[in-house]
């Protein structure tokens, strides 16, 4: 895991910081869905097949990045548990006590700063397969019903998305600032 010349502090920085990314990309992708969503359901009927593929793309679009989030995640908490084992190890090695305990402190602060904005880190990603889930059968429904009807039932639908959208991008904003924080925090000496 640890690179010539890298640390595996460093390297969770890094992963941290990634995975913040793809959080704050994923954000703007569902952004764009629903304004797709939203124009979908004003559309013609003549220009329902376009409307369709350009929602699909944006679903499928959306799921990749939903994707990107999980496996960025999963990624933090590969090198931070690499991390804290090393550490946590590393705590015997000490001979000065004031050491060892100031380490041993610094490491379950860490511990802890850590667990809350995995915490939030995996909410947030909780919150994008429901909505991922109705947009998917959103457009089955339009796929297999290329007609003025389906757009009328669409339009009931886009409200749900919108909140759901809204509560997802709060969270995201929220495990975006833990993220920061533990960013910060690592990088104190």
């Amino acid at each position: 895991m640890e690179k010539v010349g890298v640390h595996k502090r460093d390297i969770l920085v890094d992963r941290v910081e990634s995975a913040r990314d793809a959080q704050t990309e994923a954000q703007e992708q569902f952004k764009s869905a629903l304004e797709q969503f939203a124009s979908v359901i004003e559309v013609e009927e003549t220009d329902l097949k376009s409307a369709y593929e350009k929602l699909n793309d944006e679903f499928e679009e959306s799921q990749s990045a939903a994707d990107d989030v999980s496996s960025r995640i999963d990624k933090v908490e590969s090198v931070a548990d690499a991390l804290f084992e090393e550490w946590q190890e590393e705590l015997d090695l000490y001979q000065s006590k004031k050491l060892k305990a100031a380490s041993a402190k610094k490491l379950q602060t860490t511990k802890k700063r850590y667990g809350q904005m995995l915490k939030s880190m995996h909410q947030a990603e909780r919150t994008m397969q429901p909505i991922l889930d109705s947009f998917r059968d959103n457009v089955l429904f339009l796929k297999h019903n290329l007609n003025a009807q389906a757009i009328g039932a669409l339009r009931g639908e886009f409200s749900n998305l919108k909140s759901d959208i809204g509560r997802l991008i709060k969270r995201m904003n929220q495990s975006i600032a833990r993220s920061n924080s533990f960013i910060e925090s690592l990088q104190q000496p």
